[in-house]
């Protein structure tokens, strides 16, 4: 509609310079946009404001100009000048209510845009040390993450999902030993006398005791951990998965590996369970309906390709050719990150020749460029201080502007108003698959992108869970299933005839083609048009503001405004409430349209509109 609009006013302000009413000039944005009060039109101009300086008079008196010379059109009510030369259009009901048919002819493709105008970008929304379980930040990050990439491509955005895997380094040693640690107890208990499951039992009775003895008040109680942390210190994983993993390759192997060399073995468990913890997180992404383009792997930057050369160093190269590169007296290999606005330079390489995360991070940035036009990066806030020196390498490399970062607050995780507990130190948590499976992939994602990402979002399970309307998410899933039940009863279908055709199908069987839109002249009605109509911009300004999150806001002012819509006018005819056929037909439309952007907005951040509660 807003093109239709643009046009109108263009072709008037062309009469008007014709005329000689106005100085002859050119505008590139006739900023039209929806007023916040509907009483201010259904839509509304500024282009008489942005172009009174071209004209060399009032805004008010180019605004004037237009609307005398505006065309005749049938879908205007009336149009009006407002305040210093706002210009104001009211549409006809008919015209207005048009944003009905056009989402029930376009389905799901409805609001996608071309803001992006195909920009490949890549998203990288989940970087963790495949070392543990995924925790509930990882799960923002993936229900943060997987949203945006819904709708920048909604949006027209050509969009690439990675994830970005931390297996270079000690923490992966650490892991092996830690593994190495409890399958070389099981067996000690085995050689005690102990059947497999025995000591497996035994070992996690022991660490849950570990746990309960907060204070280490009782060690006697807790003597295999203390065995465990006496031999690798702060140095290890405790969590009940480090047991797990070792029952799983004791029972596989049995004791073939005890007799190892203690770096070979360690080596082996470090491997087989780097492999077994990526399984386990591939599949809690996917129940978490976030699967990835790219599963990026730190360690292959640091493997030659047929030249002998690694991609790390490949990345050194380029920076060095380009000179910001240099050593210092220790050898230390440093990035000139203070050409590029940082507050002081890197280094990449330590005078012991250890190489620096940084180091990853600037071949890995660079890896990246050379497959996308631009990257975004979702970290933790704790990363702030981080984005300036990556940013430097980014420009350093070729590619100023095209790099950048949104931060993630924490997570706050409660169940009914108390602070679950977690200690790092004791490896207790709740992971991110326990939560899923609790709460449901639905709520879990609904609640997680329901704020801005640099607000923290206190996620209460018990609240989550709630199967009433204090619940947004199933607020907003009741009004989506109670619509299609509508649907069902005007076509006379049941629930398991209904899965068998589609709704789609089934809504067109219960409104038919000839409807009279015109005939939709209650407040409601109108409210829920005027709401349809935003769903585009709100898809593109998503897209451009990286804020999914303001989907749920939509999706909830949808499911109210549906709520009253519904309260206020009779959709199908009831005993003693008769309503005329055409305007059952129309109101069905309406409902219809309502169920397609629910069902559109509820998929784009990752939730089910289930057609039945």
């Amino acid at each position: 509609m807003s093109k239709v609009l643009e046009n109108l006013v263009r072709e008037a302000l062309k009469a008007a310079q014709d005329a000689g009413e106005l100085p002859v000039f050119e505008v590139k944005d006739f900023g039209f946009e929806r007023p916040a009060d509907s009483s201010h039109g259904d839509w509304s101009s500024t282009v008489a404001l942005r172009s009174a300086k071209l004209a060399h008079c009032a805004p008010r008196k180019v605004a004037d100009a237009i609307v005398a010379h505006l065309a005749d059109n049938g879908m205007l009510e009336r149009v009006e000048v407002a305040g210093p030369g706002f210009v104001n259009f009211y549409l006809k009901a008919a015209s207005s209510n048009d944003v009905f048919r056009v989402v029930r002819e376009q389905g799901q493709e409805y609001g996608r845009t071309d803001e992006g105008k195909g920009l490949s970008v890549q998203v990288e929304f989940i970087s963790a040390n495949p070392v543990g379980p995924m925790h509930i930040g990882h799960g923002r990050w993936a229900a943060l993450g997987d949203s945006l990439c819904n709708v920048m491509e909604h949006a027209g955005y050509a969009v690439q999902r990675e994830y970005y895997i931390n297996d270079h380094g000690s923490q992966m040693d650490v892991f092996g030993r830690s593994v190495d640690k409890r399958y070389l107890q099981l067996f000690e208990l085995v050689d005690k006398g102990a059947t497999l499951d025995e000591a497996y039992g035994r070992l996690l009775a022991d660490r849950q005791a570990f746990v309960e003895d907060e204070e280490d008040e009782r060690p006697d109680t807790h003597p295999l951990t203390n065995d465990f942390l006496a031999s690798l210190g702060e140095n290890s994983y405790g969590g009940d998965y480090i047991i797990d993993l070792a029952l799983e390759f004791a029972r596989e192997d049995g004791e073939r590996f005890v007799s190892l060399p203690d770096d070979d073995r360690v080596a082996e468990f470090r491997e087989r369970g780097y492999q077994r913890m990526m399984e386990s997180i591939a599949r809690t992404c996917h129940e978490a309906r976030c699967d990835f383009d790219v599963w990026f792997s730190e360690r292959s930057l640091y493997v030659p390709d047929e030249q002998g050369v690694d991609p790390v160093h490949r990345a050194f190269d380029q920076l060095d050719r380009m000179g910001h590169l240099y050593r210092t007296d220790d050898g230390a290999l440093w990035f000139r990150s203070t050409t590029f606005g940082d507050d002081k330079d890197r280094v990449l390489v330590k005078s012991n020749g250890e190489y620096t995360y940084f180091a990853s991070d600037v071949a890995y940035h660079w890896n990246k460029f050379q497959r996308v036009e631009h990257v975004i990066d979702i970290w933790g806030a704790d990363h702030h201080g981080y984005i300036k020196r990556v940013d430097a390498a980014c420009e350093a490399l070729g590619y100023p502007g095209k790099f950048e970062v949104l931060l993630g607050q924490l997570v706050n995780l409660l169940r009914n108003g108390e602070a679950v507990r977690m200690s790092k130190r004791k490896g207790t948590m709740v992971t991110f698959d326990e939560l899923l499976h609790e709460v449901g992939a639905d709520a879990t994602r609904y609640t997680l992108v329901s704020k801005s990402s640099n607000q923290m979002i206190d996620f209460d399970i018990e609240l989550v869970k709630l199967q009433d309307n204090t619940n947004p998410v199933y607020y907003v899933q009741y009004a989506h299933a109670r619509i299609c039940s509508i649907l069902r009863k005007a076509a006379g279908v049941t629930i398991e005839e209904a899965q068998g055709v589609g709704m789609d199908a089934i809504a067109q069987k219960a409104i038919g083609d000839a409807i009279d839109l015109g005939l939709l002249t209650d407040p409601t009605e109108l409210a829920l048009s005027r709401k349809l109509s935003e769903f585009p911009g709100l898809v593109a300004g998503c897209a451009r503001d990286r804020a999914p999150f303001r989907l749920t806001h939509f999706a909830e002012d949808i499911a109210g405004a549906f709520h009253s819509f519904y309260t206020q006018c009779q959709v199908l005819p009831s005993e003693g409430r008769p309503v005329p056929a055409e305007l059952s037909h129309a109101r069905l439309a309406v409902c219809d349209a309502v169920r397609i952007v629910l069902s559109l907005t509820l998929a784009l951040i990752g939730v089910s509109a289930p057609e039945h509660m």
